[in-house]
């Protein structure tokens, strides 16, 4: 079957159509296309071969920065609908891309941070909905956290050096509404001890660095899968030293060291605290999901794990796939 493909519809005298179309024979099914479109029947709306579902599209959460006093890992960009309102059509096949969680290498601190954009959470999509990776947490000295879905929290700071930009990361990025993530928490020195900043989430930006480092942002709540689950939360930022006592937000962020975001969450990783000689422990991020609900007697799909919740009918990704409607 062939993946949807938008058309080109004008009005007139006999109602809504498409441009350039070929008469489709009904006579088989699954109905086939020329050209990737597909009549869909007169007056507005798909007709008999379309229905309303309800859509949960959440990124891969990135990994805390594994240096000293590390920035924790953003959550990954999280996407969704209340409501029944994302129209999708019998018989044609959709993709479906769910981000993986940021790893844990290589390293994100000197002499390469430029590594910092390898250890990102990954995108995931359906149909035209695409939410984005958590941004990976700064590092110490000058590391502002990257930007994502949510951003990832700021390294820790410098006395020598307090004009180093230790901010968090831009989250919503790129810039979706409603928003698909917050910023991440800016990192910094206190009494000589440095700290990063908290990961961004999707329901609240990252905590700024204090007496430790900033917690992660909290995720959202969602219903879809039959009960109010949060997702998408970011991670604890590192602390210089052995200590590492920041949370992660709630929603699947995981604590300041070695703490990894949950999987199937979106969730960012925690930072690293700052002992070389214990190998700055550090939280990869977690894997993405996607879910589909839709009305029972809308379809007879199958596509991915396929539950039940009053009258609906729920389809939930945790890999790469297709929904056929």
């Amino acid at each position: 079957m062939k993946s949807k493909q938008p058309g080109l519809f004008t009005g007139g005298m006999i109602g809504n159509g498409i441009i350039g179309d070929p008469p489709v024979d009904t006579r088989s099914s699954p109905q086939t296309k020329s050209f990737g479109y597909q009549v869909l029947g007169f007056g507005a709306g798909g007709g008999s071969n379309a229905y309303n579902i309800r859509y949960l599209v959440i990124a891969g959460g990135a990994a805390g920065c594994n240096y000293y006093s590390g920035g924790g890992g953003g959550g990954g960009g999280y996407r969704t609908v209340a409501c029944k309102s994302l129209e999708v059509e019998k018989c044609i096949t959709y993709p479906v891309t769910v981000g993986g969680a940021g790893p844990n290498s290589p390293p994100c601190g000197s002499p390469v941070p430029g590594n910092l954009d390898a250890r990102k959470g990954g995108n995931s999509v359906f149909n035209t909905i695409t939410s984005t990776g958590g941004g990976t947490g700064g590092r110490y000295d000058g590391g502002r956290g990257q930007t994502g879905g949510s951003g990832g929290g700021g390294g820790g700071g410098s006395n020598a050096c307090p004009a180093l930009d230790n901010a968090g990361g831009i989250g919503n990025t790129p810039p979706v509404s409603p928003s698909q993530g917050n910023n991440g928490g800016n990192g910094g020195s206190d009494s000589g001890v440095n700290k990063g900043g908290g990961g961004g989430g999707a329901g609240a930006v990252g905590a700024n660095s204090g007496t430790t480092g900033g917690a992660g942002g909290n995720g959202s709540p969602s219903d879809i899968s039959g009960t109010a689950v949060m997702r998408g939360a970011g991670g604890g930022g590192g602390m210089y030293g052995p200590c590492a006592v920041a949370p992660g937000g709630c929603g699947g962020g995981g604590g300041a060291g070695s703490v990894n975001g949950g999987a199937n969450t979106g969730g960012g990783g925690g930072g690293a605290p700052g002992v070389a000689a214990g190998g700055f422990p550090t939280g990869a991020g977690g894997s993405g999901v996607v879910i589909i609900r839709r009305e029972t007697g809308a379809s007879c799909s199958t596509s991915g794990t396929v539950t039940t919740s009053g009258t609906d009918t729920i389809h939930t990704f945790t890999g790469d796939g297709t929904y056929v409607g």
